[in-house]
């Protein structure tokens, strides 16, 4: 379970950099809540404005309404002191100070492949999503992905057929986004896990899905990029993939069609092309199970 402060920090967002700060001052996260200003003025980065937020938040309701809606709806809360928060996530160089977890929270230190791409997907991205998430699945792995529209959606659903997957929100978990993967939110839940940094109400804004992105290639051993566009998000969850030490694969796709761009591109740039199960599985030093 994460500390009161942990979730506290994380409802102030002060940013990467200003939350180190604090993390490297304070041996225990609770402590925010015996200190005073001229304590928190120790903390290099915060300014003065910081130090207003964090008293304010710690004086006000929120923290409350918080914790009681995670007993309310069942949702356990991790944070980065806690044994159980997924090991390969924390040796990312920013990984979150806690996750909002629904379902099965042990299933995120368990083998995970993450599969991204285009939220306009073809038919043919959606075959071939459909295609190695299951065989992944039925391997062992669990599915990890965003649970947006196209891509996602496809890895999800062929995922849970047989196997586990695991859905990384750019919103809070009471605020499920896109609103039309309501029910296979509460699939994947069923049969994995889903998982936010984000508070339970927080909305879908736009600058979510970077951050979001880093946690779908931190909790994973390789990142499969089925089908995206030169300008896909997924493109940015390949390079954080990269530079998190991940395995980065790609399905090539037809020269002449704008959705593949992006795949076809990270394969000249390095990643490793992806024809069959037996691809990744060799990169990985692994035998089939199935």
């Amino acid at each position: 379970m994460a500390k009161k402060g942990s979730i506290l920090l994380n409802l102030v967002d002060l940013g990467a950099k200003k939350l180190r700060d604090v993390l490297k001052f304070f041996d225990d996260t609770d402590e925010l809540f015996k200190v005073g200003r001229s304590t928190l003025g120790g903390v290099k980065s915060l300014k003065s404005d910081d130090i207003d937020r964090i008293l304010a938040y710690r004086e006000s309701g929120i923290l409350d309404r918080e914790l009681k809606l995670m007993k309310k709806e069942g949702i356990a809360c991790l944070d980065i002191f806690d044994k159980e928060y997924p090991y390969l996530l924390r040796e990312i160089d920013n990984p979150p100070l806690v996750l909002y977890v629904t379902g099965n929270k042990n299933i995120l230190n368990n083998a995970s492949i993450a599969i991204v791409g285009s939220r306009k997907s073809t038919a043919y991205g959606n075959s071939m999503a459909d295609k190695f998430s299951y065989q992944l699945s039925t391997n062992g792995f669990v599915i990890t992905s965003g649970l947006a529209k196209g891509i996602d959606t496809a890895a999800h659903k062929a995922a849970i057929k047989k196997g586990k997957s695991i859905a990384v929100l750019g919103s809070g978990l009471l605020n499920i986004y896109p609103r039309e993967n309501k029910g296979l939110a509460k699939a994947v839940s069923h049969r994995g896990a889903l998982v936010s940094e984000f508070p339970l109400l927080s909305r879908p804004l736009r600058e979510n899905f970077p951050r979001r992105n880093r946690i779908v290639s931190g909790l994973s051993l390789g990142v499969l990029v089925v089908e995206a566009a030169l300008r896909s998000g997924a493109l940015i969850t390949a390079r954080l993939g990269c530079e998190q030490n991940r395995e980065v694969f790609a399905v090539p796709g037809n020269i002449n069609s704008a959705f593949s761009q992006g795949t076809n591109h990270i394969i000249k740039e390095g990643a490793k092309p992806v024809t069959c199960l037996q691809d990744i599985l060799e990169e990985l030093n692994l035998q089939p199970v199935t």
